[in-house]
């Protein structure tokens, strides 16, 4: 049996829970982290010497890093589809995948921690102007790719849609500039009416 410890919070935990709900997996999910705990545990580091969530358990198989996690999930189970059999398609879905983890990261998780997770007496303002600048930079990156085709890789939904989807949720829903980028929120609404993207992305910010 396929089985996710995480916490459904998180942005990681979700990008693994929306890869298995694409592929319509049976799995089974276990809440760790933060406020349930078990992330460090000795049997949990074993798995995850991180302590961080999500883990993947495939039938004896642990794997680590959810975008690993994605890429396994669609490897084995949609080739052709969500993993791309085409080289140069491939290699442009990974490309997005790694730009999420390199550059976008640093200005989304300034946001999302100092406007949903600081009061608002101990936000620290100037950090959020700079990382709502350079959000609305990065993702101006995004709209310019997708002017070329209707998603990061080409025609279909891929692998390299999967973390740019999840953390687009979390920056449409927060109060900062989103720019006029009219292909990437025609993206985002396509995604928006995925039925896994709904169950397991577009889920209340905590």
């Amino acid at each position: 049996m396929l089985k996710i410890w995480g916490r459904a919070n998180s942005i990681n935990v979700q990008k693994a829970m929306w890869t298995i709900g694409e592929l319509g997996l049976e799995h089974e999910r276990e809440d760790a982290g933060m406020a349930f705990g078990k992330n460090r545990d000795d049997w949990y580091l074993k798995m995850n010497p991180n302590g961080l969530v999500p883990v993947m358990d495939d039938d004896g198989f642990t794997l680590w890093e959810s975008n690993s996690i994605a890429r396994y999930l669609a490897a084995k189970h949609d080739a052709g589809g969500l993993w791309p059999t085409d080289l140069k398609a491939r290699a442009r879905a990974e490309m997005w995948m790694d730009w999420q983890l390199s550059v976008l990261i640093e200005g989304m998780r300034t946001l999302f921690w100092q406007i949903v997770r600081t009061p608002a007496a101990e936000q620290d303002k100037a950090a959020i102007a700079r990382a709502a600048e350079d959000s609305l930079r990065m993702f101006g990156m995004v709209d310019a790719a997708l002017a070329e085709a209707p998603y990061l890789a080409g025609d279909r939904l891929t692998v390299g849609d999967i973390p740019l989807g999840a953390f687009a949720y979390r920056w449409y829903a927060l109060d900062v500039e989103h720019g006029d980028y009219n292909n990437l929120r025609r993206w985002y609404e396509a995604l928006t009416e995925r039925p896994a993207y709904r169950q397991h992305v577009m889920l209340p910010l905590t």
